[in-house]
């Protein structure tokens, strides 16, 4: 049973196969087909929608996803907006307007998700009045590509819809929405209706805590695990496969929670990255730098740091950043917790140290020293939601003009994500001269044997990597390292 909200009007549908997108049951079983498909990857952003969910406080709080890579079953007990429900009869909604006065359509088929992405924008300026800066623009617009480059005028129209009459959808006129989607939210979440339908064929499982999700591991230790879906659900766009025994955990509190402590943070596993912004922006700027580069705002409202971990790819945005900082990971499966630390997780190509029927419960972050630095850098093909071809993650002390306690992690260098311990040993408790970075440059290609592949061949990602280190020295050994960061980043890409 999916029981949800769309436009305001109340749906269920008994009868969702697992594999079911939420792009697949608007336009198939809906009808409502202004949402498009473009790329079935997360990519284009044709597909946005926008998900409204309980804020706690009476309200609704609404986010951009990919509908594409969506799953139907966890629009369950939210409020889904399409593009059809934002007009109210012949009066556009402000984000519409602005697009029609500005002449922001071009072919139009990517325009829908525009559309949506600016809706989402124009709900979060309403509810958090804040002066839209271009970072903030660049963010909501950044999954949207649309094809016919007409950047400029869709840049105007999302800064002048804020001075056009606030045209409410006509559902904003009910107002017993919000009440009415929280009790939905949880009647479909509470734990009885689960139990009913658990190991039923075809199925979704939905555990609310971690001694049910432990249960349904121990009877099914092969089910596949889905929280954001971002990555995995390409299983079924791209390559065609069924997911027919799934177990979502996106319900389940303790994956869901962050838990401070005086040396760190516990970060439970389906957290997702919008939701870790914040922390990352306060204590590790350049791991909350790297969300900007890593994806759009319609895949991190969805996809989640144990997702990116547990999918152990080699090419992977946040995997060298917690080698680099020396996370934790605690596991968890039938037979209990185990804590290991990050750099014990990944064995080889897509091969970790999980058990049958193990997950990923959380990951600790080590509060930073005072002193502790940290660098990320991606080299990629496009500046923003692209795949990393290498990836660098430096963390470091500076003591007396003498580098100490340097970890240096690559991605895109290796089957796995992987630290330089000889590039590292070359480092350790030198001055910052050009000798101690030759030796560890030189290091680099005896600890490193990439492979060659459409985005970069061996003999490059062992350059970049290189260079990677001569941006790294280039930024220590520089007075105004906020003035070399600007320059640096100009010329990275």
């Amino acid at each position: 049973m999916i029981d949800f909200y769309l436009n305001g009007q109340r749906q269920q549908f008994a009868e969702v196969t697992p594999g079911t997108s939420v792009l697949e049951l608007l336009r198939i079983q809906l009808g409502r087909t202004g949402t498009k498909e473009g790329c079935a990857s997360g990519d284009c952003g044709a597909c946005t929608v926008s998900i409204g969910e309980p804020d706690g406080q009476g309200g609704l709080s609404y986010h951009s996803a990919n509908a594409c890579i969506l799953p139907a079953h966890q629009i369950n007990g939210c409020h889904l907006v399409t593009v059809e429900g934002l007009a109210r009869g012949d009066a556009l909604h402000p984000a519409q307007a602005a697009m029609v006065d500005c002449h922001a359509s071009q072919c139009g088929f990517c325009t829908p998700g525009i559309v949506m992405s600016l809706f989402t924008l124009h709900q979060s300026q309403q509810q958090h009045p804040a002066p839209l800066t271009q970072q903030r623009l660049e963010a909501a617009l950044g999954g949207n590509l649309c094809r016919c480059t007409g950047y400029r005028p869709i840049r105007d129209a999302a800064l002048s819809m804020q001075d056009y009459p606030d045209t409410h959808p006509t559902w904003a006129d009910d107002p017993d929405l919000a009440s009415n989607v929280e009790a939905l939210y949880i009647d479909t979440t509470r734990p009885s209706a689960q139990q009913q339908s658990r190991c039923r064929p075809g199925h979704v499982d939905s555990p609310r805590d971690i001694d049910t999700l432990r249960e349904l591991r121990r009877e099914r230790p092969y089910s596949r695990l889905v929280a954001g879906a971002t990555d995995l659900w390409l299983e079924i766009t791209q390559q065609l496969k069924p997911l027919d025994d799934l177990i979502d955990l996106r319900q389940v509190a303790e994956l869901t929670t962050i838990n401070e402590a005086p040396e760190g943070w516990w970060i439970g596993a389906a957290v997702t990255y919008s939701r870790l912004e914040p922390l990352f922006a306060e204590h590790f700027p350049a791991f909350e730098h790297l969300m900007h580069r890593f994806a759009s705002s319609q895949i991190r409202n969805r996809a989640t740091l144990g997702g990116n971990v547990a999918n152990a790819s080699p090419i992977g945005d946040c995997p060298p950043v917690l080698l680099a900082l020396d996370a934790r990971l605690k596991l968890d499966g039938p037979d209990g917790p185990r804590d290991i630390p990050i750099a014990d997780f990944f064995l080889d190509y897509r091969k970790t140290a999980l058990q049958d029927g193990e997950f990923i419960r959380a990951i600790f972050l080590p509060r930073p020293g005072d002193d502790q630095h940290l660098k990320v850098w991606k080299l990629s093909k496009r500046r923003e939601d692209d795949i990393s071809v290498v990836l660098g993650a430096f963390a470091w002390r500076l003591e007396n003009g003498v580098i100490r306690d340097v970890h240096l992690a690559f991605g895109g260098m290796a089957a796995i994500p992987k630290r330089a311990p000889s590039a590292e040993a070359a480092l350790e408790g030198q001055p910052l001269n050009d000798a101690a970075f030759d030796a560890a440059k030189a290091a680099l290609h005896n600890e490193f044997q990439p492979l060659s592949d459409v985005r970069g061949s061996s003999e490059y990602r062992l350059v970049a990597a290189g260079n990677l280190l001569e941006r790294l020295r280039l930024f220590l050994n520089t007075d105004s390292n906020a003035n070399v960061e600007v320059c640096l980043d100009a010329y990275a890409h």
